[in-house]
């Protein structure tokens, strides 16, 4: 019989067990980082499936909120009633009216239903998912792939009408959550602890430094005094040398009569003969587009493995930066 202990609390234990990780899923992955789940994802094949699942956020929302209507839909049907049964037996051994033993039970029975649904199948594996959110992502992410395989053409449908119905307000679907913080974001937390004390003044301007680097371009890099130091390619190892001890710069660009061909580092000319042609010396010139973003101009600076770039053009340059220009910029002090 329906209402019998014996299968009642076995049923009700296995729903309740089935919300909670439609609940824990739900949570998991949008708490979770997605930088960790990459981490793990080379040696773990849970990992792999939670970041699938990330790239599919509305349509696992989807198979999250249809097992928890489900599940609710089924206390409803199978553990109400059966306590409700249970109910009128005590209560109707007190003498009270069929009808009122009848509404009393059925609040009671709501009561039981609904506590054990909320608390043990919501809220604590919500709490769990979100103190944990990586660890339960990964944990449940295969079983709930398994869920949304036979289930994926109606969670698709139910997918694609709630999507239809936010574009007709004006809101446009996503498909993943987005995370992290962005420089603005990150700015203003800077000022804050710095305004509350939290953060030295001169750590404040450092990260205020490097963060704006998001928007300096190589131009903004580019000294107020920025005159290129060079030497013709007819040039001698003496020459170089002259110019460096007089300039004090280590690195000096070779010109051409119609443009910058290449620099020649003083360390190499240190032991040639000073009478030598500087041919064999010139290394080969990084030239940065003025627009190109800072951080770029960073990157492309490391890779390259040099300390020096022209802004602009080879036949027509602006400046030239170099790393010492931009840690200057970063590491700025007040």
């Amino acid at each position: 019989m329906l209402d019998h202990p014996a299968l009642v609390i076995p049923v009700t234990v296995a729903i309740i067990v089935a919300s909670a990780f439609f609940v824990a899923v739900e949570f998991a992955l949008l708490a979770a980082k997605r930088h960790r789940l990459e981490e793990a994802a080379p040696t773990s094949r849970s990992a792999r499936a939670a970041l699938r699942s990330s790239s599919e956020l509305t349509l696992l929302l989807a198979g999250s909120q249809l097992g928890i209507t489900a599940c609710t839909l089924a206390l409803g049907a199978i553990t109400k009633p059966a306590v409700h049964h249970w109910l009128m037996v005590p209560l109707g051994s007190l003498g009270l009216p069929q009808v009122a033993g009848d509404i009393i039970a059925f609040v009671l029975a709501l009561l039981v239903v609904t506590f054990l649904h909320l608390v043990i199948g919501e809220m604590a594996p919500k709490s769990w998912a979100i103190a944990h959110p990586e660890t339960s992502a990964t944990l449940l992410a295969l079983p709930m792939r398994a869920f949304m395989f036979p289930t994926r053409p109606l969670l698709v449908a139910l997918n694609s009408a709630a999507n239809w119905m936010l574009r007709r307000v004006g809101v446009t679907p996503t498909n993943e959550v987005v995370t992290g913080q962005t420089s603005a974001d990150l700015e203003q937390l800077v000022r804050h602890s710095a305004n509350v004390g939290a953060l030295d003044a001169a750590f404040t301007a450092q990260v205020s430094g490097a963060l704006e680097l998001e928007r300096l371009t190589v131009v903004d890099l580019v000294p107020a005094v920025s005159d290129p130091i060079s030497v013709p390619t007819a040039a001698s190892v003496a020459d170089v040398r002259e110019i460096s001890t007089r300039t004090g710069h280590l690195r000096i660009l070779v010109a051409s009569q119609e443009q910058l061909i290449g620099l020649i580092h003083v360390r190499d000319v240190l032991v040639a003969d000073p009478a030598e042609d500087i041919d064999r010396f010139v290394r080969p010139l990084l030239v940065l587009d003025p627009g190109l973003p800072a951080y770029q101009a960073v990157a492309q600076l490391r890779q390259t493995r040099n300390q020096l770039a022209v802004v602009g053009t080879a036949a027509a340059p602006i400046g030239v930066i170099t790393i010492s220009d931009i840690l200057q910029r970063v590491l700025v002090t007040t």
